[in-house]
């Protein structure tokens, strides 16, 4: 089964010949290795690059276990460029290699090499891997599928794509699996045995227990704001745990954002135009994984298709922050207060921005204009959207707020493009 990662294959495109190391990053199990090793390969081979121009190593075969000499591995590669063409050089895992980091500044400054990397725990799966090549790396984030290539394979419509989209997510190797039952216990399975062993190990966490107990407080926390302090104030009523400081819960959430599980957003004050530094929010870069740490236990739609947008918007190159925005009325004794209202993203590319509000149902007007009140607040001209869980045609009202269902906005790629 072939699914077109094209938005990807454009990147890595684009990437060609600039001198420096292309480096796949992502969630382990997103597709970074098919990406290279299958689609870029027959991306090259399409536009006439010779196959013994492609040096493919691949580290996770027991094979090519010469390759993890940093010695052989250079002097292998100099022995198969053996003219001046340029030498597309494509090394999965490369964590594996010892001293992994020399062995690619090596290649950064070799003629005729260009360069591309997968690698997963250790070093290589943090967040901040371009600075360990000082300037030298150039990062293309892998994400889990998005809806529109999900549903690109999926054979069902598409009410019944999103449904399932929503429970197990856009793990590539999900779709092997067949059957509710299989699906789940492939999540909690690969939950366990994949993505917290590479923390733990990673990070020599004694407290595991405590861990776990962290992480499905944060799956349990998305679309709510919440800090380090208030999560560790939960600790005290779970029995079965110890107490952590709110900096132990700090540092395990971080732990989580460098493996790529988590991704934080911060809160932004719309009409001050800074930062609030308290509260964030925290949204799973696959929502199916979310669900397994909840053992499935927990399926809000709206917040989970709040957490979908979100991920949407990542994907599609955007910056994406929690937007709030302060309204001053006269309560019932006709004194002015100050109260807050939530946009759900701020989105922000290059010059452009977008404001986006995410609602499940809109069962009435009174619940339209509840969600549109926010964005109705913020006085700029930039675009304003809301998303909504059903089905509905596109359309504007008078004050330039859209609205557009969950499929238009994530199977129609120019849904978020500037409108002329």
């Amino acid at each position: 089964m072939i699914i077109d990662r094209s938005r990807y294959i454009d990147q890595l495109i684009r990437s060609k010949g600039n001198g420096l190391i292309k480096i796949v990053t992502g969630l382990r199990r997103s597709g970074k290795s098919f990406l290279l090793k299958k689609l870029f390969r027959q991306h090259l081979l399409d536009e006439g690059v010779s196959e013994d121009h492609i040096l493919i190593i691949d580290l996770e075969s027991r094979k090519s276990k010469e390759f993890k000499n940093p010695d052989y591995l250079l002097d292998w590669v100099e022995g198969k460029m053996s003219d001046d063409k340029t030498y597309y050089i494509i090394i999965d895992e490369v964590q594996e290699v010892e001293d992994f980091v020399e062995v690619l500044s090596s290649l950064a400054v070799t003629e005729g090499a260009d360069v591309y990397v997968t690698g997963s725990n250790s070093r290589f799966l943090s967040s901040d891997v371009v600075t360990e090549f000082r300037g030298r790396g150039d990062e293309i984030h892998v994400w889990p599928l998005s809806f529109s290539e999900f549903m690109s394979v999926y054979e069902g419509t598409k009410e019944d794509g999103w449904a399932e989209y929503r429970i197990y997510g856009g793990l590539p190797q999900l779709l092997t699996q067949t059957g509710d039952d299989k699906k789940a216990d492939f999540l909690r399975r690969l939950y366990r045995t994949v993505y917290l062993r590479d923390i733990y190990e990673r990070n020599s966490i004694e407290l595991k227990a405590e861990f776990e107990e962290l992480s499905k407080t944060v799956a349990s926390s998305i679309g709510a704001p919440v800090n380090a302090l208030n999560i560790a104030n939960t600790f005290k009523s779970v029995s079965h745990v110890q107490s952590i400081t709110n900096k132990t819960v700090s540092t395990y959430l971080e732990y989580m954002q460098d493996s790529f599980l988590i991704e934080k957003s911060e809160r932004y004050d719309i009409k001050g135009r800074k930062y609030i530094g308290s509260l964030s929010k925290y949204y799973y870069q696959d929502i199916g994984l979310r669900n397994a740490i909840l053992s499935f236990r927990q399926n809000e739609p709206t917040h989970i298709m709040e957490n979908i947008i979100y991920n949407e918007m990542r994907m599609r190159g955007w910056l994406v922050d929690v937007g709030n925005i302060y309204h001053r009325v006269r309560n019932e004794e006709g004194k002015q207060q100050r109260i807050t209202l939530e946009v759900d993203f701020v989105c922000n590319k290059g010059s452009e921005r977008m404001y986006i509000q995410s609602a499940w149902r809109m069962p009435d007007m009174e619940k339209m204009e509840q969600e549109k009140r926010s964005l109705r607040l913020v006085d700029d001209s930039f675009r304003k959207l809301l998303v909504v869980g059903e089905h509905t045609k596109p359309w504007s009202d008078e004050n330039g707020i859209q609205t557009m269902s969950i499929y238009d906005f994530l199977l129609n790629p120019a849904s978020t493009e500037r409108q002329q």
